[in-house]
Parts: C-alpha cells; sequence; structure tokens
C-alpha cells in the first residue's frame, strides 16, 4: 500500500486503515520471511502455528521392485553367479519400468556393479526424501506414532555435533553414518544392504526410539530400550550408553510441544492481549526452541549473516557446482545466476550468500563476537581457479529484510572487477570490461552500470512477473517469458543504488550466464512448494538461454545434510520431489484427509511441474503420463476430487492438455485419448453443476477458459510489454 515501509505516519495508507484495529496474523511457524514482511507492512501480531509431522518418503510400485531385485542381486552375486546373470537382466528391465534410464544412464556404465551403484544413489534420493503426512491443523497436536515421528524429525538433524541420536544407532550397529551420506550408491560388504537402504532403516530406528521413551518417561532407561530395539544388529551396544542426555532432551521436546496452545492465543490475541514472542526457522533443522508455537515469532540479527558454519557449507556447495561444470562442460563456469532468497538467510544462516561470496573469491571478515565487518579478498594464487562472475536476482523479502547483505556483495563484486588480474582468471573484470565498451560511455555512471550484478523486481513489488504469464497462458516462446523477466526484474540493487531501472544491465549479465542455481534447505519445503520458484528461477533460466542462444545448465543445490551437500541437475531435483511427494501414494492419501484443501494443493502442485517445463524444459515425459494417470485416470482418485473439488481436477487436466498443445509434453497416444475424453466428462460435470445452481454458482477458484479470456491476456501480455508500469499498477 502506499506509504512508508516503516516508520510510518498517519499519512500511510496501512496506518490509515487499520488505525487502533488489531492486526492478528495466523503464519507458519518455518516462514520467517513473510511474517516479518507481515509486521513491518501492517503491524501484523503473528500467531504461530507447528509444520506438519514429516515421514519418510520410501519406495513404492516399480520403484519398490526395482529395489527388491537389487536385494537378491547382492546375495546372488557371490554364491550363485547363475542366478545373478538372470537378475540383471531383470535389473534392467526394472530400471525402466520405474522410468529411471535418464538417471542411472545404464548405456554408459563400464560394468553392471556400476549401474547398480548408480541405480542405489537414485533410489536412495527418494526413499530418503522426507513427505508431510498430510497438514497441520492448527490448535492440534501429534499424537500415538505421528508424535514420535514428529520429535525424530527434530532430533535427527546433527550438523557440526560429533555425538547424536543417529550416529550413535549407528555406531552400535558398526555402521559409519557419514559414510552412508558421502556414498549414497555404496554397498555395506559386511550386511550386504545398500547405504541407502541402511541409512532408511537407521530413520526408522529413531522414530522407534522416540517411541520407546514415550511409553515410559524414564531417559535412563532409554540404552536398554534402544539396544533392544536394534536386537542382533546390536554389535556394540556400549555406543548407546550416552543416550541418557538424549533422552532428557527429548522429554524436554515432549514438553514445549504440550505446551503448544495456538487456539488460546490466537483468543488472547483477539481480544486484544498481548502474546509472548518466540523464535522461527525450520524446525526439523535440530530447532526444538520453536516450541511450544502459539507465539509471535521473531527471526534473527542480520548483522552475523553469513554464520561461520553457513559460510562452510556455502564454500562447499560452490565447490560441488564448479567441480560439477568442469567435469560436465570441461572448464570453468564464467557465469553463475542465483535465485537468492530469504529463507537462506532465515532458515539456513546465509549458505547462499557463503556460496556466492566464495565463487567471486572472498571471504567474510567476522569480528570477535561473530559481527560481520566487510569481506577480504582471497588471493588468486589461494584462491587456485578463476573468479566466477555472478547474476543474483534477490527476494523481494531478502531485498527489504537484508539490505547490509545485498550492499556487502554488491561491493564484493566492485572490488573483483577492479582488481588488476588477467581476464581468464577474473570472469568479473572480464565481463565487466566487456559492459564497459557496449555501453561506450565513460565514467562512474558506466563503471556502475557495467558492475550491477543483483537485480530484482521494482521497489513495493514482490513477483518476477513470469509465474505471472505462465498461470494466464499469456506467452508463446521462451522469448516472451524472456521479455517479461526483463522487464520485471530490470531494477538494479547495490551501495547507492536501491531499485534503479537497469534492463539493458540485466540483459547483458544474462548473457553470459552458463548455470542457473537455487537450493533445498529442507524436505519441509520444495521448488513446488510456490509458483515463485518456478516463476523466478525457472524465468530467469528462460531468459538466460534466450540471451545466450543456447539452452544453459541449471542445477539445484541440496543442504538437508549440511555436512555433505549435494549439486544436481535441475531435472534430477524435480525427479525426485515428484517421486517422493506428487506421485507417493503415502503423500496423496495424506492430502486426502483434508478434502477441499488437500485436492487444492495437489492441483497446484500439479500446474508448478506444468510451470518449471515451461520456462526449463526440465519435466520428463513420463512425469506428466503419470500425473494424469494418477489424478485424472485413476477412478479412486477421480472419484474423491468428484466429491471434494471438481475444480481442482479440472485445473490438473486443463494444464495437461495445454502443455501437450504447446509441445511441451509428448504424451502416451493412449494417456491422452483417454484424458481428453476424461476431460470432456469433467468440463460436462462442472457444467451441470453451475446449472444447477442458476448458473452464477461460484463454487472454486478455478475458472473455465473462455475465448475472451485468452484475447484478454494477450492483450495484457502486449500492455506489460510496453508499459511495464500500468501492468503493475492496473492488473497486479
Amino acid at each position: 500500500l502506499p506509504g512508508k515501509s516503516v516508520g510510518r505516519s498517519g499519512a500511510c495508507f496501512p496506518d490509515l486503515a487499520l488505525h487502533e484495529v488489531p492486526h492478528v496474523y495466523i503464519y507458519n511457524s518455518d516462514n520467517p520471511p513473510e511474517g516479518v514482511i507481515a509486521k513491518r507492512r501492517s503491524y501484523a501480531e503473528l500467531v504461530d502455528h507447528m509444520q506438519t509431522v514429516m515421514v519418510q518418503g520410501g519406495l513404492y510400485d516399480a520403484l519398490e521392485e526395482l529395489d527388491r531385485l537389487l536385494g537378491e542381486w547382492e546375495q546372488a552375486r557371490t554364491g550363485n553367479p547363475n542366478r545373478a546373470h538372470q537378475l540383471e537382466h531383470l535389473i534392467r528391465e526394472g530400471v525402466a519400468a520405474a522410468k529411471l534410464e535418464s538417471q542411472v544412464s545404464p548405456e554408459t556404465a563400464s560394468d553392471f556393479t556400476v549401474l547398480v551403484s548408480r541405480i542405489h544413489a537414485a533410489l536412495g534420493l527418494f526413499r530418503n526424501t522426507r513427505t508431510e503426512d498430510g497438514m497441520h491443523i492448527f490448535g492440534e497436536t501429534p499424537q500415538g506414532k505421528r508424535r514420535a515421528q514428529f520429535m525424530a524429525s527434530i532430533v535427527r538433524y546433527d550438523a557440526g555435533q560429533t555425538d547424536s541420536l543417529r550416529k550413535r544407532l549407528c555406531a552400535a550397529q558398526g555402521i559409519d553414518l557419514e559414510n552412508l551420506l558421502a556414498d549414497p550408491g555404496g554397498v555395506d560388504k559386511r550386511l550386504r544392504k545398500s547405504h541407502a537402504s541402511l541409512l532408511e532403516k537407521v530413520e526408522s530406528q529413531l522414530v522407534g526410539v522416540c517411541g520407546r521413551l514415550m511409553e515410559d518417561m524414564e531417559p535412563e532407561a532409554l540404552p536398554k530400550h534402544a539396544r533392544a530395539l536394534l536386537g542382533d544388529s546390536c554389535i556394540m551396544p556400549e555406543a548407546l550408553d550416552g543416550l541418557v542426555s538424549t533422552g532428557r532432551r527429548m522429554l524436554g521436546i515432549l514438553e514445549r510441544m504440550d505446551a503448544t496452545d495456538e487456539t488460546g492465543s490466537l483468543l488472547k490475541a483477539l481480544a486484544g492481549n498481548y502474546i509472548l514472542p518466540g523464535p522461527s526457522g525450520i524446525i526439523s533443522r535440530g530447532r526444538e526452541d520453536i516450541l511450544p508455537t502459539g507465539r509471535n515469532f521473531y527471526t534473527l540479527d542480520p548483522r552475523r549473516l553469513p554464520t561461520r558454519a553457513a559460510w562452510r557449507v556455502g564454500q562447499n556447495l560452490a565447490r560441488a557446482l564448479v567441480a560439477k561444470h568442469l567435469d560436465e562442460a570441461g572448464r570453468y563456469p564464467e557465469n553463475v545466476a542465483m535465485f537468492w532468497m530469504c529463507n537462506d538467510m532465515m532458515w539456513a544462516d546465509g549458505e547462499g550468500m557463503g556460496q556466492l561470496l566464495t565463487l567471486l573469491g572472498v571471504v567474510p571478515r567476522w569480528l570477535g563476537n561473530g559481527m560481520v565487518e566487510g569481506f577480504e579478498v582471497i588471493p588468486l594464487e589461494e584462491l587456485g581457479r578463476p573468479r566466477i562472475d555472478v547474476t543474483v536476482r534477490v527476494s523481494g523479502l531478502l531485498r527489504d529484510s537484508f539490505p547490509a547483505a545485498v550492499y556487502m556483495l554488491d561491493e564484493a563484486v566492485q572490488a573483483v572487477a577492479a582488481l588488476d588480474e588477467p581476464l581468464e582468471s577474473n570472469y568479473v573484470r572480464k565481463h565487466t570490461q566487456e559492459r564497459l565498451k557496449a555501453f561506450e560511455a565513460g565514467g562512474p555512471e558506466a563503471w556502475r552500470s557495467a558492475t550491477f550484478r543483483i537485480f530484482s523486481s521494482e521497489p513495493g513489488t514482490y513477483q518476477a512477473g513470469v509465474n505471472l504469464a505462465v498461470h494466464a497462458s499469456a506467452w508463446q516462446t521462451e522469448a516472451d517469458l524472456a521479455d517479461i523477466f526483463i522487464h520485471w526484474n530490470g531494477y538494479a540493487y547495490g551501495k547507492g543504488a536501491f531499485g534503479v531501472s537497469r534492463p539493458g544491465a540485466l540483459e547483458a549479465s544474462l548473457s553470459t550466464v552458463d548455470v542457473t542455481y537455487n537450493k533445498v534447505v529442507s524436505d519441509e519445503h520444495d521448488l513446488f512448494n510456490c509458483c515463485g520458484y518456478y516463476g523466478t528461477h525457472g524465468g530467469m533460466t528462460a531468459a538466460a538461454s534466450h540471451f545466450r542462444g543456447e539452452q544453459i545448465k541449471t542445477y539445484y543445490g541440496d543442504t538437508r545434510e549440511p555436512e555433505q551437500v549435494q549439486v544436481r541437475d535441475l531435472a534430477d531435483e524435480v525427479r525426485r520431489v515428484v517421486r517422493a511427494r506428487l506421485l507417493n501414494p503415502q503423500w496423496i492419501e495424506g492430502m486426502k484427509r483434508h478434502g477441499y484443501k488437500g485436492a487444492g494443493d495437489i492441483s497446484k502442485r500439479a500446474g508448478r511441474v506444468y510451470g518449471w517445463e515451461a520456462t526449463t524444459q526440465a519435466v520428463d515425459d513420463w512425469i506428466f503420463d503419470d500425473i494424469a494417470k494418477t489424478f485424472v485416470l485413476n477412478p479412486e482418485n477421480r472419484a474423491f476430487f468428484d466429491e471434494h473439488n471438481p475444480w481442482a481436477l479440472e485445473e490438473i487436466a486443463r494444464r495437461l492438455l495445454e502443455a501437450e498443445a504447446r509441445r511441451l509434453w509428448k504424451a502416451d497416444p493412449d494417456v491422452l485419448s483417454d484424458l481428453r475424453e476424461a476431460y470432456m466428462d469433467i468440463e460436462g460435470s462442472l457444467e451441470d453443476r453451475t446449472e444447477a445452481f442458476g448458473g452464477d454458482f461460484q463454487g472454486g477458484s478455478i475458472d473455465i477458459v473462455t475465448a475472451s479470456d485468452v484475447a484478454e491476456w494477450k492483450r495484457t501480455l502486449e500492455a506489460m510489454r510496453e508499459n511495464k508500469q500500468y501492468y503493475h499498477k492496473e492488473n497486479q
């Protein structure tokens, strides 16, 4: 709303609108970036709530069968070579049935053991991704097994700890947890089990130990319970002796959980009473201090970011990214484009910021009290590689919440660009010099434009634009998406510049990009959680590919295990999340428990799959086939949607048909034929429902697309091209 973002006066619209009326805002405790902005913009008093219970995603259908065959092969390979040979053929067929060819590349495996290692690693990525068990219901706390699962999700996180429940359980069984995480495709020769399956087993044991403690509430008895739970696999029982202190911590978690009174806090807030403050963040990153929920959350001290621990994670991410590109392309990436989100700072203490600084070849300078005071440039001989240029699309929330971090990164870019170093060893300087020539102007203004690397939407706005165009079908080619991205995000930020319009600088920067990048830090959130992910990261990828003139690489980092970070292709990340959630029967059943809301969330996720394909072409055809078969063509799920939210099913079917019409999906002919027939039935059913309510029934948020809608979308796209300000103010 018009007016200042902080320190508002009586002339500012939020102040005028609210006056003395309490503004109470229910918010997930894991979303401090948006919650804090609500406090600043409109005096919101937050009442936070718990995250939902996370459970092991596991394997199912063809993936589970393939895992069974691998287990039989491991047993037969030494004592029964004929059986092992037969299983090799079955495993190769199983890879095709599970649609894993693109991930394991069987044609490039030098021998069968290499292929087996790749399959184990791929299956491990799915089976050890945790997924939501339905949704959190405001005012309720987990009970029964879900209670043990909730506690286990907190105590499993052990980054930087020399002692933890996970590590103790592994040690008691003669297993090295670090080795399991570092080599997910490996096999334990003693146990003849894959590292991924052993890790899954340990996760299940975690839940079991938590459940045993909940039965008797005696931490002193926990070592005995753990030994009984492990049974014959407990070959080093002394490793469990230290579980008493862990048990006391777990009892503290239970007490915090029981102290939660979300409904009571909401009623207090509505009565104008004081709500106790509390911390926020990702509870499954070992943050039991977030409990009890029902509090008015705060965030952290921005002057301490990145922390030293997050900086080390960022270093490892940068090294992994550079090594992956070097291996695939045979050269260093010259420019990495990153979607730098506020959750990096508030969830992960600035891991992404540490990664950006590492790519540039600078290191933060910390004071004795942990405060960050500037940076130091790492000499080239010490760095051991070229300085990598960066292009940063900073989220609107980070831009507004952490301006000091934006300024520090901008100053680092300018400092590196000014170094007297060979251009082949300093890509920041190389690209800056190229832009100075292209801008055909001298003086400080040209230098400033040539060194802009941090961009976002116009001050006061928070969209990337591309997701709106994709959702409205108001685009035709990649050039359209690139055009939209430049117009919406061509505002430069940095020291002395807050939202300076520089679309040319953004276009110049994107034209040298080799890789676009984002990362996941927790299973509680993924790239299908919000349309902003594909709108920004995907939109940036489409724009970079267009201006580069070729399809660029797209990577996704993973710091769910901060001590063993990974960087994978975006396509692999899409496959991981689709299998672990959207197509996982366990996740689907959890969503179905919530009726209309669950159906709507399924539909949103399916729509975001389409969004990623529209912007990056990183979605396999089989994923669209399986979405159609799982939701539209499955009689049981079709009946669920028909009862609770038929508009959500119509949206899924319509997006699938749009993907096929735009040639984003090469559909299985039988699936496509059945889908078209099903869509006609769905559309007819919705028309009958509307007529039954006199033609005025507004039962859902999904509208049927008409020719006039398409015409309006096209006019909107033209207006956006010609006059961005008009699009922002009139049509947002």
